[in-house]
């Protein structure tokens, strides 16, 4: 399948796997290049962010590693990566009739549950990104979950409808490496201002926890560049968090 990034004249290619550990340790493998998708049927290690396993339904749901080498990146301006990630994500879901948002930092959420999940992980040469990998889980078509999962939904659950599973990875690549594409002519701050439209909660006052376990009403403003959640109080004043500093109260 050919690349839909004409500026980096690559030649994508889709792997499907019956099984594996994750997807994200196969994408490490140099054999694959800058667009490739390694997909798999079955994970038997597969992880999600703060060492979460991923849940998925064999048969059902979409498992995935996308590979990128955006050498143009600096370290300290990474998030971009999990920005345009996200924005592809709500875009996908978006055009099969699924309002999206980003759970800030990477989860998409349609309304208060949860359909997607990402983990990305970076290889870094001096000062910049030299290899990255994007592991993706999206719920597809399945509408039964396990129960210890708090909040999930599926593209099916949502629609009432099921779909192609290949059609909608492909429709994904082609989304993210578009964006990908913008990053890459600096289009920056146009995807900054994008990402921050999309995030879940923001503008609205809702409880936030903090790792000391205290709690605070709060309105999310935005983001910084470096990827630190902007939130003000309801006194009035702003902080900015970073990943793993404050927690969504979310509802059960």
């Amino acid at each position: 399948m050919p690349c839909a990034i004409s500026a980096f004249r690559c030649k994508a290619m889709f792997y499907f796997l019956e099984e594996t550990t994750s997807t994200n340790d196969d994408a490490r493998d140099r054999r694959y290049v800058e667009g490739d998708i390694i997909c798999a049927e079955r994970q038997t290690a597969g992880r999600g962010q703060r060492g979460h396993k991923w849940s998925s339904g064999e048969g059902l749901d979409l498992t995935f590693s996308l590979v990128l080498e955006p050498t143009f990146v600096a370290v300290d301006e990474q998030f971009s990566i999990l920005q345009i990630t996200a924005l592809a994500l709500v875009a996908t879901l978006a055009d099969y009739g699924i309002a999206a948002s980003i759970k800030w930092t990477n989860d998409i959420y349609v309304g208060d549950r949860k359909i997607t999940g990402v983990l990305i992980e970076h290889n870094i040469s001096g000062d910049n990104l030299a290899r990255t990998i994007i592991g993706i889980g999206i719920n597809v078509n399945r509408t039964e979950f396990d129960p210890s999962l708090p909040n999930p939904t599926s593209m099916k659950a949502e629609t009432g409808r099921t779909f192609d599973r290949r059609e909608v990875l492909e429709h994904f690549h082609g989304k993210i490496m578009r964006l990908y594409a913008s990053l890459h002519a600096g289009e920056v701050r146009r995807l900054q201002n994008r990402y921050a439209e999309y995030l879940y909660r923001r503008d609205e006052l809702h409880t936030y926890a903090l790792p000391d376990g205290s709690r605070f009403e709060g309105v999310i403003r935005g983001t910084e560049p470096s990827g630190r959640l902007v939130v003000e109080h309801s006194d009035g004043h702003t902080e900015t968090y970073a990943f793993k500093e404050i927690e969504y109260v979310l509802k059960k």
